[in-house]
């Protein structure tokens, strides 16, 4: 009996820090990551099953004999009992919880030991996470495609791509704050996407919207220097028509430098 107590208090112990934690969000290339992932005392833990598939559909097991999640072709071990990671014979301390079947780990400290980087992401209220191989930023690359399908995702590919040029030159731009999330949700003079506003950017964005984010990013552009976009079936665009220079039409949009 006395044994049975003691077990089913581990077990508890294991389990509160996890269920006492926030529920956040989790990108790893611009995909959710799979899985419920929790942030306590400003760290933010993940299953680790879901983030090695996420990271390259790596391998992992429980040796019940050791008590760890193994992954055999990472060399990687989780110690719950030690507070333990082990990527490649190098030990890195961090908290190890077990709940409801899966093993959580620190989402940044397994990243970054598995050569990916993870960071913060304050408009997602969650973390992102950019894969080793990964082509481009997952922040950059998540926020890109969705503003993208919110304000043209009934567009040819090549207004997409347009699109997306008009948020990257503007990151180039001494005039608008230098990173992708950042101009996306730029309001210094007022809202500047009028998905931000009304919600839709929160959207999950098609295939199409994703590949153009992907080709922008890459240097693929059909917009040249224009830094801004209108519809004219839904905007007069007064202002843009009266102040910037007309570059192009694509589409049902009108693009201006």
């Amino acid at each position: 009996m006395r044994k049975l107590i003691c077990s089913a208090l581990v077990l508890l112990t294991l389990c509160l820090p996890v269920r006492a934690a926030e529920s956040v969000p989790v990108q790893v290339d611009g995909y959710p990551l799979e899985g419920p992932a929790f942030l306590e005392d400003g760290v933010t833990y993940v299953p680790l099953r879901e983030l090695l598939e996420a990271l390259g559909g790596r391998d992992l097991r429980w040796d019940p004999d050791s008590r760890t999640a193994v992954s055999d072709s990472l060399k990687l071990a989780a110690d719950p009992a030690a507070n333990l990671v082990t990527v490649d014979g190098t030990p890195y301390p961090g908290a190890v919880e077990v709940w409801q079947g899966r093993t959580y780990v620190p989402l940044r400290l397994v990243s970054e030991a598995l050569g990916a980087s993870a960071c913060w992401d304050p408009w997602m209220r969650g973390a992102a996470v950019t894969s080793p191989d990964a082509p481009c930023d997952a922040m950059d690359f998540y926020w890109l495609s969705r503003v993208i399908f919110a304000e043209s995702g009934g567009e040819p590919l090549e207004g997409q791509i347009a699109v997306g040029n008009v948020v990257l030159n503007r990151v180039e731009h001494e005039q608008f704050p230098d990173s992708v999330p950042a101009v996306v949700f730029d309001c210094a003079d007022a809202v500047q996407f009028e998905p931000v506003a009304n919600g839709s950017i929160y959207q999950t964005p098609s295939d199409a919207a994703m590949e153009a984010a992907r080709r922008a990013l890459n240097g693929e552009n059909t917009a040249g220097d224009a830094l801004y976009f209108y519809a004219p079936a839904l905007s007069q665009g007064a202002w843009i028509n009266a102040s910037r220079a007309f570059e192009l039409a694509i589409g049902c949009h009108r693009f201006y430098s």
